[in-house]
């Protein structure tokens, strides 16, 4: 009993005696339009591979109906020729294994049609020709079979070296009287080598033609998935940068409705995602307002206790604001493109965090070339991930690694680091592993996640794990084969 197997990741099941067949079926696109075209052909060409086989029989025995033909013609001539009463001797001593005669009365013909009109054309044409004028006659009987083995079998026809060709034949004299003759003829002792004939056939039709049809077709495939590659890469392109250039839209009519459907949704996504951060920017806006009031009236809170957490909770509030709108705005990268020196921007943000936290930020390293990106939301990304090495860890340390592929700047802390459980949750906006929540000792729960915004908007990655010796190493990863155009 047969047992489907589940395909894993995908909502279809497959039998498990076709995945054979599913291993062999190509993966592209392009693979399985060439592949479909093949097997089409093959099947078209099978179910038409008769014609070739009447063809190959008919040229088998054009040569043995000549010969009989002209045989037949020959003997009818001397018959007639000679008495009516010598005939019968005439027949029985022209009698042979091979070619046997017998005189038949008008009731051993037949007036039906034969059923092989075209050979009977043959062998009437050749009779007609040699004795000047046309003969009646009946092809009743025609077969093609191979020679015989010793043991008196005989050869499939396709593996007959010399297949030979048996008919009845039907003449009539002009008497009225008929003359049948059942005669077996060859090829005269010349091997037709009909396996060569048809390995020819195999490689010429089928092989040829399908080597012809796989290089149409790939060539064909190719221009024709052009525009699906642009779309592909346009798509790519988008999920780095939002504001990625609108995809071309020349080519078909299908092409050119998908593209200017794509346009239009990357439109749409950025005037969203520009209308959410105009919307927040006004509430930001708006809520500093207040806060600054309740900054102005919480100094005037007695006793000095409660003015200290009524200050303490207005900063708090200012600083979820700023942090949310930074996010906005600062981690999605936008504005022109700028080749920039890592080194120096590596330094600047080091001695930047130097100067606000008084802690040592050594760095290490140096880029082989420039980098083509965004560099202020670079600056703050690689900014956070100092900031929260410091916060937490109390020490910072850069180091810049450049193969040319790949462009990673490392920053590691000796502190308690992250469980491998968390590491992917930290990445989300607004988690925090402190559970007070509180701003001053976790954090708003931004900052790890607007450096890895900041990395995927270059093409790259925010790879967060363990220290050589303790303590967390976070990895900014950016593939210059993949930096803004």
């Amino acid at each position: 009993m047969n047992s489907a197997a589940a395909t894993p990741g995908q909502g279809r099941w497959r039998p498990n005696g076709l995945s054979w067949l599913a291993r062999l079926w190509p993966q592209t696109l392009s693979g399985r339009i060439a592949a479909i075209l093949v097997i089409g052909m093959l099947a078209a060409q099978a179910m038409t591979g008769t014609i070739w086989w009447e063809m190959r029989r008919s040229q088998l025995l054009e040569v043995p109906l000549r010969l009989v033909a002209a045989r037949a013609a020959d003997t009818l001539a001397l018959l007639q020729a000679s008495p009516p009463e010598q005939r019968a001797a005439l027949v029985a001593q022209w009698q042979g294994s091979r070619y046997q005669l017998q005189l038949v009365d008008g009731a051993g013909a037949t007036t039906a049609p034969s059923p092989y009109p075209e050979a009977q054309a043959l062998v009437a044409q050749v009779i007609g020709e040699r004795l000047g004028q046309p003969v009646p006659l009946q092809l009743q009987q025609l077969a093609l079979l191979g020679e015989r083995h010793a043991e008196g079998r005989r050869h499939p026809v396709l593996l007959a070296d010399q297949p030979e060709a048996h008919l009845r034949l039907l003449l009539q004299m002009q008497d009225g009287q008929w003359l049948q003759i059942d005669a077996q003829e060859g090829e005269i002792g010349q091997p037709v080598q009909p396996l060569q004939a048809l390995a020819d056939y195999v490689l010429r039709v089928y092989l040829l033609r399908s080597l012809v049809i796989v290089a149409v077709a790939l060539i064909a495939v190719r221009l024709a998935m052009r525009p699906l590659q642009r779309l592909a890469a346009a798509a790519e392109a988008l999920g780095r940068n939002l504001h990625s250039p609108p995809m071309d839209a020349r080519g078909p009519r299908e092409v050119q409705q998908a593209a200017q459907a794509f346009n239009a949704m990357q439109q749409k996504i950025n005037e969203g995602l520009a209308e959410r951060t105009r919307f927040l920017a006004a509430v930001s806006h708006d809520l500093r307002s207040p806060i600054t009031r309740l900054r102005l009236r919480a100094e005037m809170l007695e006793p000095d206790a409660l003015r200290a957490k009524f200050r303490k909770d207005l900063e708090e509030m200012e600083h979820m604001v700023a942090s949310t709108l930074d996010m906005l705005t600062g981690a999605h990268a936008s504005g022109p493109r700028q080749t920039m020196d890592i080194h120096a921007l590596v330094h600047g943000v080091a001695q930047d965090m130097h100067e606000a936290s008084g802690l040592p930020v050594p760095v290490s390293g140096r880029a082989l070339q420039p980098y083509t990106g965004y560099a202020q939301s670079l600056r703050r990304g690689l900014q956070n991930l100092v900031e929260n090495a410091l916060r937490y860890a109390g020490d910072a340390q850069l180091h810049i690694d450049d193969d040319g592929q790949q462009l990673r700047i490392h920053v590691r802390d000796h502190g308690p680091g992250i469980p491998a459980a968390q590491r992917e949750r930290v990445l989300e906006p607004y988690y925090r592993m402190e559970p007070s929540r509180n701003a001053a000792s976790g954090g708003v729960g931004l900052g790890l996640s607007i450096a890895q915004t900041v990395a995927q908007a270059h093409g790259g990655e925010l790879l967060l794990r363990e220290a050589d010796g303790g303590g967390l190493e976070a990895v900014l990863v950016l593939p210059r084969g993949l930096e803004p155009r």
